[in-house]
């Protein structure tokens, strides 16, 4: 429930977005924190309440974790909604990008636990859709997909390869308020999750050899 990313090539950052530094990559550090942002941008403001409810969690914790990222920045009280009885919050940013090599070298931690929760929340909202397949419209269950291609690449190409994918996905409407108000009848919000995963212990093809002979050896010699 983030829209959180990392880039191989250095940030092109819109303006609702944030880059990672390490004040922010600390506080980012925690499961629920991550699934905050991503429920409060998915939904649009809400109360430490509401939040605690879909997380399955007390509305303290919430309420702490919320603190928490409003130290960091990352969330805001929206004043339009709030009042005495209780607090409303939005996210400051629609967007994070994390691609500080030196950050992540300097702050090992931080960085894995931020990325192992962005992980498990990929892997949580898949499930969800899952879970909801066979209920939904077939329209929309004809356009679900969970395809993997194995790509034998260098480093200098898998960095293109995200880069092609990235301008595919940016001729597209984002998921905004501003948007979705404006967008055509249908839409739904889609998440399209990139991975390009190094496996870098699969094994390299062996060679094919000029001559049969040359695989064992000449037996005549």
């Amino acid at each position: 429930m983030t829209d959180a990313v990392e880039r191989p090539d250095g940030p092109n950052v819109e303006e609702d977005s944030v880059v990672l530094d390490a004040k922010g990559l600390r506080a980012l550090a925690h499961p629920v924190r991550v699934q905050v942002l991503g429920l409060l941008r998915k939904y649009g403001s809400s109360t430490a309440t509401r939040l605690a409810e879909r997380l399955g969690v007390n509305s303290g914790t919430a309420s702490y974790h919320l603190r928490q990222l409003g130290a960091a920045g990352f969330v805001e009280e929206d004043i339009e909604r709030g009042n005495a009885r209780e607090r409303w919050w939005r996210s400051v940013h629609r967007t994070i990008w994390f691609n500080d090599r030196e950050l992540a070298e300097r702050e090992p931690e931080a960085a894995l636990a931020y990325q192992q929760s962005v992980a498990a929340i990929y892997t949580l909202r898949t499930q969800q859709t899952l879970n909801g397949l066979q209920t939904m419209p077939r329209a929309w269950r004809n356009t679900f997909d969970m395809s993997d291609w194995a790509l034998r690449l260098t480093p200098e190409e898998a960095g293109a390869l995200y880069r092609d994918l990235a301008d595919v996905i940016a001729r597209y409407r984002r998921d905004t308020p501003e948007t979705a108000a404006s967008a055509p009848e249908g839409a739904e919000r889609v998440a399209v999750i990139t991975q390009i995963l190094p496996e870098l212990d699969a094994p390299a093809a062996s060679p094919i050899p000029s001559d049969p002979r040359d695989e064992e050896g000449d037996p005549t010699s």
